[in-house]
């Protein structure tokens, strides 16, 4: 996979004068079924997360509230993405180096997951990520 595999995706946003209402729905608006959800909360200014890849795990990143960014490497190409917005998210491919940052005051990151958690499916070291990204196909 590439790092164009990874794009943002506009979720359903139903307005009501009471406050609009925005779902996700594991298959059909994230491309993978969800087994797993955690959020990021508090991260301190100046602060980042992530910094590792996973060699399996397809990931859908949704900026609950406030603002980050997320930048993603596929060990040839790097973009950055700014979330700022409840009802758009950052769908994640396997084997990409991601690391998040500039954290708005009270932002909160919410993450949904292809599988459980595995340690076994993180790559935490960059040169060992870069070396099987970069590794030609058998």
């Amino acid at each position: 996979m590439s790092l164009q595999d990874c794009r943002i995706i506009e979720l359903p946003k139903i307005h009501d004068p009471r406050g609009n209402l925005t779902f996700i729905e594991g298959g059909h608006h994230v491309p993978f079924d969800i087994r797993r959800v955690y959020y990021l909360y508090d991260v301190p200014g100046g602060a980042d997360r992530g910094a590792h890849a996973h060699k399996n795990l397809h990931q859908f990143i949704v900026a609950m509230s406030g603002s980050f960014d997320v930048m993603l490497d596929d060990g040839r190409d790097k973009y950055r993405f700014h979330l700022n917005r409840s009802y758009f998210g950052l769908y994640v491919c396997p084997m990409m180096w991601r690391y998040l940052d500039n954290f708005s005051s009270g932002a909160v990151c919410l993450v949904l997951a292809s599988s459980m958690y595995d340690q076994l499916d993180y790559i935490r070291d960059y040169d060992k990520f870069l070396e099987a990204a970069l590794k030609p196909a058998t």
